[in-house]
């Protein structure tokens, strides 16, 4: 990650029982806005991914432009938002939002993010029958739990899958729509089939609350079939981002401006190999040497990771970051500048 000059006042590394200055009040940008969690669908149910298909199927459209289709997962139901990937709108400005009843309504876009692949489509809500999907926020997904996968795959409309949640908190190093500059990207990795037209739909737990966005499948090269690998954005980021889209602010990444690895020998944490110099690690007083092990009161496991979590935040936007150098704790406050 390479940083920016910033031109306030350097923070100073002090020890991790030292108070250190917190975030202006307001909005950091890594709150999740609030959604409905209630469960749509008893969790004794005798057959989970039928019930788990029927509350969330209704909430599942496919979405077609001139070059291709995928699907997309009605987000507000008054105002007419739909949330999808970013490259399954591509360069379109309007589109055809197909209901499960089959009803078929125009929509435009009204605004993409390519580095976490979210788009955000809008409709008239007077001229369809929106239901608006339950978000689960992230915490709440566990290895192992049910996966129920809901989309049109191949123009397959209301095309239902399952399987598990295969791991949480993977980083996909080729994340974003752009694959001439990827991103690190946070994802849920399942193995509940998708394919290609999946794109944009919606991976859900056996309550019916979404917990992801079906984005990506890794292949063996050879097929560009499902082999078992799949990948979601989880539902936190959906909501982040699509609030930032709708209310037309900046989708600029945030950066520190270190470079570094991972530990080879397993010790959890960001190693920083060089800070750049004038950049807002250096300004916070991070060296070469440090171990970054928390963002933000978050856990750092690794440099992908710390990639990944910095940039959901603004430039300008104060974290506290908790390292360790020469075997003490440390924390120091930093304004992040913009890519």
């Amino acid at each position: 990650m390479i940083g920016s000059a910033i031109t306030d006042d350097a923070a100073v590394a002090v020890p991790i029982n030292v108070p250190t200055p917190n975030a202006p009040a307001g909005d950091t940008g890594q709150s999740v806005p609030s959604q409905p969690v209630l469960p749509l669908v008893d969790e004794d149910s005798d057959e989970p991914v039928a019930d788990v298909a029927q509350a969330v199927s209704p909430s599942v459209v496919l979405i077609g432009t001139d070059v291709g289709q995928g699907s997309g997962i009605v987000w507000d139901a008054d105002n007419g938002y739909i949330v999808t990937n970013d490259h399954v709108i591509g360069d379109a400005t309007a589109v055809v939002v197909q209901f499960g009843n089959g009803n078929r309504v125009s929509g435009i876009v009204v605004g993409g993010d390519s580095a976490r692949d979210i788009a955000v489509v809008q409709v008239d809500p007077s001229e369809a029958n929106l239901v608006a999907a339950s978000f689960a926020p992230t915490s709440s997904v566990e290895v192992g739990q049910l996966a129920v996968a809901i989309g049109s795959p191949f123009g397959l409309e209301q095309s239902v899958t399952a399987g598990i949640v295969s791991a949480v908190n993977r980083i996909n190093e080729f994340g974003g729509s752009d694959p001439n500059n990827p991103v690190d990207v946070e994802m849920i990795q399942t193995d509940a089939p998708i394919n290609p037209g999946n794109s944009g739909g919606a991976l859900a737990d056996r309550s019916g609350l979404v917990i992801g966005m079906n984005t990506q499948i890794r292949t063996d090269g050879n097929s560009n079939g499902n082999v078992g690998v799949g990948f979601a954005v989880p539902s936190d980021t959906i909501l982040l981002i699509a609030e930032r889209i709708v209310a037309g602010e900046s989708l600029e990444l945030a950066h520190l401006g270190v470079s570094g690895e991972t530990p080879a020998d397993g010790t959890v944490g960001a190693l920083v190999i060089a800070v750049v110099e004038g950049a807002p690690a250096a300004r916070a007083g991070l060296q070469a040497g440090d171990l970054i092990v928390a963002l933000d009161g978050e856990l750092v496991g690794s440099m992908h990771e710390l990639s990944a979590e910095v940039k959901l935040f603004r430039p300008d936007d104060v974290v506290d970051i908790e390292f360790v150098r020469d075997g003490e704790r440390l924390r120091t406050a930093v304004s992040l500048g913009s890519s």
